[in-house]
């Protein structure tokens, strides 16, 4: 008896270090904060540690509602408009193509600028840091794979919201180092980084775009 169980743990333990090790590190991949890093110092360029920190867990909070949403009625939202998986990932994968474009020709940081300086710090908050930044289109269409309600049990989704929580964490520390690495970079150094990463996300789109081509031809992605 005790044989059994010994061996049964043996056998969960490391199935579930898998699965965790592989949906932590798929979201921390898709949430890419390293990006939104830029996005968030533009923001909070006009104010001082104790504000931007609370734009930064408006963001979060905001961001974590968004995607929570999507993983509890996501799927049924979908199924009741009739709106195939692959049309959903066409879709943000142009949205996520267009803002890394704005990030690669530096509008991003125009449209920052634009913001009214007597700007709430939850209007800084929304767009672009939260949405499309940090819940863009990728993270939403992840989320939604990853708590598939024909797969995945209740349970098994909520460890992924879990996991989801825990990179939202790793995130606000991020940015709690933020100033420093501006201080490290300088202006210029940032809108390097910037453009860069809004190159990459412009590819991670393109790539989407090629997939969700590919699923709703019925070919071999």
């Amino acid at each position: 008896m005790n044989v059994a169980c010994s061996s049964t743990r043996r056998a969960v333990q490391p199935t579930f270090l898998h699965s965790f090790l592989y949906e932590f590190v798929t979201l921390f991949v898709i949430l890419d904060p390293i990006a939104t890093v830029p996005v968030f110092l533009s923001v909070t360029a006009s104010l001082d540690t104790g504000r931007s920190l609370r734009v930064a867990a408006y963001a979060i909070g905001l961001s974590f509602a968004v995607l929570l949403f999507f993983i509890v009625g996501g799927q049924f939202l979908l199924e009741a408009m009739h709106i195939p998986m692959p049309s959903f990932q066409l879709a943000g994968s142009v949205v996520l193509l267009l803002f890394g474009l704005k990030m690669v020709l530096g509008k991003v940081d125009e449209e920052v600028k634009s913001l009214p300086v007597e700007a709430s710090l939850s209007e800084r908050a929304v767009y672009p840091l939260a949405i499309p930044g940090i819940a863009g289109p990728g993270a939403i269409l992840t989320v939604v794979l990853l708590t598939d309600n024909n797969t995945r049990s209740i349970g098994e989704q909520a460890i992924t919201t879990g996991i989801l929580s825990l990179c939202l964490v790793i995130f606000f520390g991020l940015y709690a180092l933020a100033r420093p690495i501006f201080r490290l970079l300088g202006t210029p150094g940032i809108q390097i980084v910037s453009r860069s990463f809004g190159l990459i996300l412009a590819s991670i789109a393109v790539h989407g775009l090629i997939v969700a081509l590919k699923l709703s031809f019925g070919l071999a992605p």
